[in-house]
């Protein structure tokens, strides 16, 4: 499937889901690109609307090169390449410290009167743009 713009995107996948309308599903939306999707989607199917919040995990001296990621519940992956580096358990863990508390500081942001909704028990609907 192709789309002119995000708008287009959620309102076409909405009608792709319709068959969870009803069904109370909790759509997550990746920030930033996907949080207007999942609000159109979310409407739609009669559900409700969290972000979903999660960052990469950085490689030693490269930045840009993402060598897992994490969630803000702590949960993370790491990438089987990530064992041909020269990652200590004690950078690896400084990383995964650092993402966290970005994550945090975002969920405040994003969410600052509430925790995050809970998925147990729940149809979730995962949204991303896909852009990045």
């Amino acid at each position: 499937m192709s789309f002119k713009n995000r708008h287009e995107a959620a309102l076409r996948l909405a009608e792709v889901l319709k068959k969870y309308r009803g069904k109370n599903p909790l759509v997550l939306a990746i920030p930033r690109g996907a949080v207007p999707m999942g609000k159109i989607i979310a409407e739609a199917l009669g559900g409700e609307l969290d972000v979903m919040l999660v960052r990469k995990l950085r490689a030693p001296g490269q930045p840009e090169l993402a060598v897992g990621a994490i969630d803000e519940a702590g949960d993370y992956y790491l990438h089987p390449y990530a064992q041909q580096l020269d990652l200590t358990d004690e950078y690896l863990e400084g990383e995964k410290r650092f993402q966290l508390q970005t994550l945090r500081e975002r969920r405040r942001r994003y969410t600052p009167a509430r925790p995050p909704i809970d998925p147990k028990g729940r149809i979730v609907i995962l949204v991303d743009d896909g852009i990045a």
